[in-house]
């Protein structure tokens, strides 16, 4: 058996190589640049999406002699904007305006749950002829810019005396709700286990107590995300309500638009930012509440 000599190596040789370094540290080291480099972009894009909301609540807390001071918060802080905004003196009635946002609001969104509820159970689990094209007919009508219904609704509504009517302001918002509605629902009762209603059907139980209590228990959590979905897109509309309401049924994302000022020819910036704040605020809290309901909601149907 031969051997062959061993080669002798200098230090030199070896400190030109360096020390090896092993395989699992650098995949190591390349994860952590990763989720650092993750952890980066989306602070960033929470930085770019916040910092409106920020400037208008800190503005919101300015003098208003000083609502174009640059600095990251007031250095007088003040809460007379918010008082000015619920002051009636000036012609606002923001607290009426809160009154009618939060109606119409809740109206739309338990109107558009009854209708969207059963339209999404009957596209998604029952077979009748043109099905899809009815799923594809309340999926365009949402498509439809909001901006060419202004006019036939206005005469529409002019004729029947509508206008400035909480009716003229709700009918409108629930068409624009129920294609929401239908989508969200639709894609969970699909990939709902069929077998779950027929082991009720088997157990005694009819087609409308299977729904009832079968269906309607596991649906909850794509239901709840459903309904503050569509409540907060019936709280922020603004082009319906601005041509069909009058100072009795206006809302507030009008009335925000509509604010005056304490002299004539006066915007009054940072009443209009407490009023902002007022709106916002409570919107966001609300889905911080229930963001793990509502990101189950969202996710429910996705695995089967």
């Amino acid at each position: 058996m031969s051997t062959q000599p061993l080669q002798a190596v200098s230090a030199s040789d070896v400190a030109s190589k360096g020390p090896e370094i092993p395989l699992n540290s650098r995949s190591s080291n390349r994860n952590r640049w990763s989720q650092l480099r993750t952890y980066i972009s989306a602070l960033v894009i929470v930085l770019w999406c916040l910092a409106p909301f920020y400037w208008m609540m800190v503005t919101a807390f300015r003098p208003s002699d000083s609502t174009f001071e640059m600095s990251f918060w007031p250095s007088k802080a003040t809460w007379d904007n918010f008082v000015t905004a619920f002051a009636e003196d000036r012609g606002n009635h923001f607290a009426l305006n809160l009154f009618n946002s939060l109606l119409i609001g809740v109206v739309v969104t338990l109107i558009g749950l009854l209708v969207g509820v059963f339209a999404a159970y009957a596209l998604a689990r029952l077979n009748f002829r043109f099905k899809f094209v009815i799923l594809g007919m309340i999926l365009g009508a949402s498509m439809f810019p909001g901006v060419a219904l202004i006019t036939p609704l206005f005469q529409l509504f002019t004729d029947w005396g509508w206008i400035g009517t909480y009716q003229a302001l709700i009918l409108p918002n629930i068409s624009f709700v129920l294609p929401l509605t239908v989508y969200t629902l639709v894609s969970f009762f699909r990939e709902m286990p069929w077998e779950l209603e027929e082991a009720a059907r088997v157990d005694g139980a009819t087609q409308g107590q299977a729904f009832r209590k079968v269906i309607m228990p596991l649906a909850a959590p794509a239901i709840f995300t459903t309904a503050i979905l569509a409540f907060i897109a019936s709280w922020n509309e603004f082009l319906i309500a601005s041509q069909l309401s009058n100072d009795a049924t206006k809302t507030v994302t009008v009335a925000i638009a509509s604010f005056a000022g304490a002299q004539p020819h006066q915007e009054p910036y940072t009443a209009v930012m407490a009023a902002g704040t007022i709106v916002t605020v409570p919107l966001v809290i609300l889905v911080l509440i229930f963001q793990r309901k509502i990101v189950a909601g969202l996710t429910a149907g996705g695995v089967k």
